[in-house]
């Protein structure tokens, strides 16, 4: 089922590597032209355009775009008692983690007299998306709300697409799941024209105020990372997000159907979802192809899983050694990448590049998504190279205070001169001096 690279006996380059890897391939400058018109549309019109829209995409024309309380109340109530008890523990253990992400004032006397404090700042309004679609994502609201509520975001507003078979109304549980966070605001709205709304703000049905937000976070399709490009510079984004992505490194140690499991868990979520197999044993391929076949005809989406494992973006890719299956990991740069290896924890400490590493048999990316306490918005496409997943950090700002007196000016004065005088900037340096010349 999953196509085969045999790079035994050769070590690739990074460049082939790029070049060779399974990759989904999204093209979001696309679909530029069909959102740019949207996001005008709602600069100008605001919500009825957004209503319109929401009405062509969704089939459903909500009576107001904000959720009335007693609706996040009464999905609170009515959740089944055991997903109740799961996304209490999500949220604890969540909680908990992102509780030490917290960063603290520092402030460096870099000489007397002179010193420069970085505060870190909360962003003061943020915007967090939960995805509709294919799924219902009640844990992506625990992922955005507890780092933001942690890193002391003083207002927030969560956004999710109307359902038609509930009133016009976000899947009860996602309400319910913001209820049990303490989320007063949220908004039935999804896709390009929920980000469009929350950059521009607007006027509710009922003439409530719909208060634009200065950053937006959480992964959607396509259309709306369009939109969080476009709008980027008058938002803060924490990432484009790309189709979902699992790796895994393993060895003959491995349990096929573990991994096998594990490759159906991502590929449910999306046809174009990725799942990608590194291993130094041939035998475990085969056992895990075998594996799939059962699995993958006893799923409920198997017709999805099937379509995304035998597609361009999944594969098995065979190396000599451990070393060459971790260039390869790094060079892919999994979203999510288990390792399951001997000694996989030592393995995994040389791991650079994903999104979150998953050690061992037992930590398997389910857990991640839902109770590890980790955070399962995590950078796609490649991009785990150079950025992180969501974090407290994605919510702070880094403001740099500077604190100099008069003497401590005075004695590093010439050096600012000097460097000004250099750069063809003399009012630099005058605007020094002249805190030091005669009147």
């Amino acid at each position: 089922m999953l196509s085969r690279i045999d790079l035994r006996g050769r070590v690739p380059s990074p460049a082939e590597l790029r070049a060779v890897l399974p990759r989904a391939e999204t093209d979001v400058d696309a679909v530029m032209d069909r959102v740019r018109p949207l996001v005008e549309a709602i600069h100008h019109r605001g919500v009825d355009a957004a209503l319109d829209f929401t009405e062509q995409f969704d089939n459903v024309r909500p009576a107001a775009i904000r959720v009335p309380a007693e609706e996040l109340a009464k999905a609170e109530r009515e959740l089944d008692p055991a997903v109740r008890d799961a996304l209490l523990e999500s949220i604890k253990r969540a909680r908990l983690v992102h509780a030490e992400q917290r960063r603290k004032d520092t402030t460096t006397q870099v000489v007397p007299g002179g010193t420069v404090t970085e505060r870190w700042v909360p962003v003061q309004r943020v915007g967090l998306y939960a995805p509709g679609g294919l799924a219902v994502y009640p844990s992506s609201v625990v992922m955005n709300v507890v780092p933001a509520q942690t890193a002391g975001v003083e207002s927030l507003v969560v956004c999710s697409p109307p359902q038609a078979g509930f009133g016009g109304l976000p899947h009860p549980t996602v309400l319910a799941a913001c209820a049990l966070l303490g989320v007063e605001e949220v908004w039935g709205i999804g896709g390009a024209q929920a980000v469009a709304l929350l950059a521009y703000g607007g006027t509710d049905t009922d003439g409530t105020e719909l208060t634009p937000v200065d950053m937006v976070t959480g992964p959607g399709n396509i259309y709306l990372t369009a939109a969080k490009r476009l709008l980027r510079g008058l938002i803060g984004i924490d990432a484009e997000a790309g189709p979902t992505e699992i790796a895994i490194l393993a060895d003959e140690t491995a349990d096929p159907v573990h991994v096998a499991a594990d490759l159906i868990s991502q590929a449910e979520h999306d046809t174009l979802a990725a799942s990608v197999l590194v291993t130094t044993s041939e035998q475990l391929a085969d056992a895990v192809d075998a594996a799939l076949v059962g699995q993958v005809g006893a799923t409920k989406h198997s017709s999805r899983v099937s379509t995304a494992l035998s597609g361009k973006q999944s594969g098995c890719v065979l190396v000599s050694d451990i070393d060459t299956g971790l260039k390869v990991v790094d060079s892919y740069a999994a979203e999510h990448l288990e390792i399951q290896t001997a000694d996989a924890r030592a393995v995994a400490a040389r791991v650079r590049n994903a999104g979150a590493v998953f050690i061992g048999a037992y930590s398997p990316v389910s857990l991640g998504d839902y109770c590890a306490g980790s955070n399962h918005v995590l950078p796609t496409s490649g991009c785990a190279r150079h950025s992180s997943g969501l974090s407290v950090q994605t919510f702070l700002k880094g403001i740099h205070v500077v604190d100099y007196s008069q003497d401590a000016l005075r004695d590093v004065a010439s050096q600012v001169i000097a460097l000004a005088n250099a750069e063809d900037l003399p009012a630099h340096g005058q605007a020094v001096a002249a805190r030091f010349e005669s009147r």
